[in-house]
C-alpha cells in the first residue's frame, strides 16, 4: 500500500543548527517516537530500529536509511527499508528541505513517500495515514523541543495524508 504526506514545520533554529541536527543520531533518536537505536553508518546513512504500534499492531521495525542529494544547508534526500518481522515491511523516502524562516528561525519542509506491506497494510490506508501523521506530528514537537528546550511546541502547517 502506498502513502504520501507534505507538510512544513518553523523550528525555533538557525539552519545550520537545524542542519546539524538532521545529521546527528542522538538528535534523531530523542525525536523519532518509538526510536530504540540510532547509529551512523559509513555511507551517509543510519541503522535503526523502533518500536511502531499501528492500531492492533504492534512490531519492532528495524532497517537502513541512506541519505543522498546532500546540499548543506539546505536540504536532503533520505530513503530506507525496514523489516517488522510478521508485522510486514515499510520502504520509501522523504525530500527534505530547509529554508529561513520567520524569526531567526527555519522553516522544514517534507514530502514523504513510501509503501507498507504485510500484516500493517491489511489495516488500511485511512489508519495508516493517521497514525503516520501522528508521527510525524510527534516527531517535529520533539525535534522543536531538542532544538530549543524552552521554546513552545512548533507552529505546523496541516500535513497532508493520501
Amino acid at each position: 500500500m502506498a502513502m504520501t504526506m507534505t507538510g512544513s514545520v518553523n523550528l525555533p533554529a538557525e539552519r545550520p543548527a537545524v542542519w546539524a541536527a538532521l545529521n546527528d543520531p542522538e538528535m534523531l533518536k530523542q525525536a523519532i517516537p518509538g526510536c530504540q537505536e540510532m547509529v551512523r553508518t559509513e555511507d551517509d546513512g543510519f541503522m535503526a530500529s523502533a518500536k511502531v504500534s499501528v492500531g492492533p499492531v504492534k512490531a519492532t521495525f528495524k532497517g537502513k536509511v541512506t541519505l543522498s542529494d546532500i546540499d548543506p544547508p539546505n536540504g536532503y534526500t533520505i530513503t530506507g527499508e525496514g523489516q517488522g518481522g510478521v508485522a510486514g515491511f515499510a520502504k520509501g523516502g522523504a525530500k527534505v528541505r530547509l529554508e529561513d524562516g520567520e524569526g531567526g528561525g527555519t522553516l522544514l519542509s517534507y514530502d514523504v513517500e513510501a509503501q507498507v506491506g504485510g500484516k500493517i497494510a491489511q489495516l488500511g490506508g485511512r489508519l495508516i495515514n493517521g497514525v503516520a501523521k501522528k508521527y510525524a506530528d510527534e516527531f517535529f514537537a520533539n525535534f522543536a523541543k531538542a532544538l530549543s528546550p524552552e521554546a513552545p511546541a512548533p507552529e505546523r502547517e496541516p500535513a497532508q495524508a493520501g
